[in-house]
């Protein structure tokens, strides 16, 4: 259904790069789709795989209300002939609530919508299973996506890159992605993580995911002695900004026509800058992850009045 061909490595050129000894590379998987793109395709490919092969009528999953991962799945369903249900948090939301909750329902997606509450036993076993009774034959998949079948789409990507590296940076929301980018490195590779939520434990939250899909114990710790966490970028946590980080943003546009976003790619590569900036990278080949998510920033961008990917 989509050509991963499309994610191309971009070299990024500059003279402070070439200074360092430093070699920069974005995998542009924000190429791969207007609705699907980034993580979130690689996150449900293998789900969307496993729904047909249980002969479910379509996929049941959940987000908030600017979700670029209900967005996804609504069009992934569409493409592929399946039904979709998001359950949305917020219960005094509507389907005309903002342009992502739009553009999901356009794609067929049936939205409901749960209190705050309720929404927070989105993971237990007999909340999924009264949904079921009420949605029969549906398959569930996790918000972002982050079950098994998740973190081994993610693992793929690192096969698909030619480009030699010696590190690759990813924004971090689930650990999906992360856990996946881990497990495709080989011994001399480091992945770095930056991640987006204040206070967030990556290597437990990483290593709470490989135990779930039933990993041996050797072999998880074998993968996450590979990671690097840069936990302070942040921002004050999920969904939180600064103007600083938004003219990082427009001025890294301009120069580069990359358009990132303020919730995750921003800060992971104004983290990758700091990093760059203080020495730590000289030397490396490195390659960033562009994992998608412009279309949910949209709605920072109309809030804010500020021309984010203006000249």
């Amino acid at each position: 259904m989509i050509d991963f061909k499309k994610s191309i490595v971009q070299p990024i050129q500059s003279a402070s790069l070439d200074a360092r000894g430093i070699e920069l590379f974005v995998k542009r998987d924000d190429l791969l789709h207007p609705d699907i793109s980034g993580n979130k395709w690689r996150k449900l490919r293998f789900n969307v795989i496993q729904c047909f092969k249980n002969h479910n009528a379509g996929i049941l999953t959940f987000g908030g209300a600017y979700s670029n991962h209900l967005l996804a799945t609504a069009a992934a369903c569409a493409e592929v002939g399946l039904k979709s249900i998001g359950i949305v948090r917020g219960d005094e939301l509507t389907s005309e609530s903002n342009a992502i909750l739009k553009r999901c329902t356009s794609y067929g997606m049936e939205l409901q919508f749960v209190s705050r509450e309720l929404y927070q036993l989105r993971n237990d076993r007999y909340y999924q299973e009264n949904l079921l009774i009420q949605n029969s034959n549906y398959y569930v998949v996790p918000e972002g996506g982050a079950n098994y079948l998740g973190m081994i789409g993610c693992q793929e990507l690192v096969s698909q890159i030619e480009q030699p590296f010696d590190v690759i940076v990813s924004a971090q929301g689930t650990s999906t992605t992360s856990c996946g980018l881990a497990l495709g490195l080989d011994d001399s590779q480091r992945l770095m993580v930056v991640p987006v939520l204040k206070g967030y434990d990556s290597i437990g939250e990483m290593q709470s995911l490989m135990s779930r899909s039933a990993m041996a114990e050797d072999a998880i710790d074998f993968a996450l002695s590979s990671v690097l966490v840069s936990d302070e970028y942040h921002f004050g946590g999920y969904w939180k900004y600064t103007w600083e980080l938004l003219e990082f943003i427009r001025s890294f546009h301009n120069r580069y026509r990359i358009k990132l976003d303020p919730i995750y790619t921003g800060k992971a590569m104004y983290a990758l800058q700091k990093e760059i900036d203080s020495g730590a990278m000289d030397g490396k080949r490195i390659v960033f992850l562009h994992t998608g998510g412009v279309q949910g920033a949209q709605s920072i961008i109309e809030k804010s009045g500020f021309d984010l990917f203006g000249g």
